[in-house]
């Protein structure tokens, strides 16, 4: 499938460029911040530069702060409006990261960084969980929603669902940046009423969701299982009813 079918959202050449911009303005004026009293000759010999660079990025990638603080606002934003009966943070506790309550079900999800990533292969569904979902929040405004969500749900996913037999019922692509001007949805070109304020600083436009096979394919006994209709994923049903319908 072409990448550009798989998710409306496209990195732009204008957040290309500036990100582009800013990382030749940053390394040009780089050995002239912080006192590390070098000369520009020693602080290139030095590493320090890309030793600062790699511990910036081992940073952000390990940081779950701000993606909890995005998820809690939209399951706190879903309590209140009575979407949902309770959630519950798991992360410390067991192998995945929420548990949602709809309507008698559990609804089960794990938080991922951007799709094209390792990390997208490790996940594990609970016994008592009625549906398992993975939800992808990536930071990084300069990836390439398209090329993430394709080699996520291609190259990944789908050969880890079907290699060890672990059935996942649905995606969520969402996170803080979607809607910004670094990532730009173009679900608001025609309707900016579908932006929706969570709170906690945030204005989120309707996520995209992903329905996944009822049941663990199969090259010989079950090549093409039939797949899960909205309606019947309860979790990813209330982010349609909510950010899709009540805008």
């Amino acid at each position: 499938m072409p990448t550009k079918e798989i998710i409306p959202c496209v990195l732009s050449d204008e957040t290309r460029r500036l990100i582009d911009a800013y990382a030749e303005a940053l390394r040009n004026q780089a050995y002239m911040i912080g006192d590390h009293g070098l000369s520009e000759e020693e602080f290139w010999a030095s590493g320090l530069f890309r030793g600062a660079i790699e511990r910036l990025r081992g940073q952000q990638a390990a940081s779950m702060a701000q993606k909890r603080r995005f998820i809690e606002s939209v399951l706190e934003y879903l309590k209140q409006n009575k979407r949902i009966e309770r959630w519950d943070f798991r992360g410390t506790r067991e192998r995945h990261d929420y548990e949602v309550h709809i309507d008698g079900r559990i609804c089960v999800f794990e938080a991922k960084g951007c799709l094209d990533g390792n990390n997208t292969n490790i996940f594990e569904r609970p016994a008592n969980a009625d549906e398992f979902i993975l939800w992808s929040l990536c930071q990084n405004p300069g990836a390439d929603p398209r090329h993430n969500a394709w080699s996520g749900i291609h190259t990944r996913l789908s050969a880890e669902i079907v290699k060890e037999e672990k059935r996942v019922d649905g995606l969520i692509i969402w996170d803080m940046i979607c809607g910004t001007k670094g990532r730009i949805c173009p679900k608001l070109s025609q309707n900016r009423a579908k932006v929706t304020d969570i709170g906690n600083g945030f204005y989120v436009p309707p996520p995209c969701l992903y329905l996944f096979p009822r049941t663990v394919p199969e090259v010989r006994t079950n090549p093409r299982p039939n797949v899960w209709k909205i309606k019947e994923v309860a979790f990813l049903k209330v982010l349609y009813d909510t950010f899709f319908l009540s805008t």
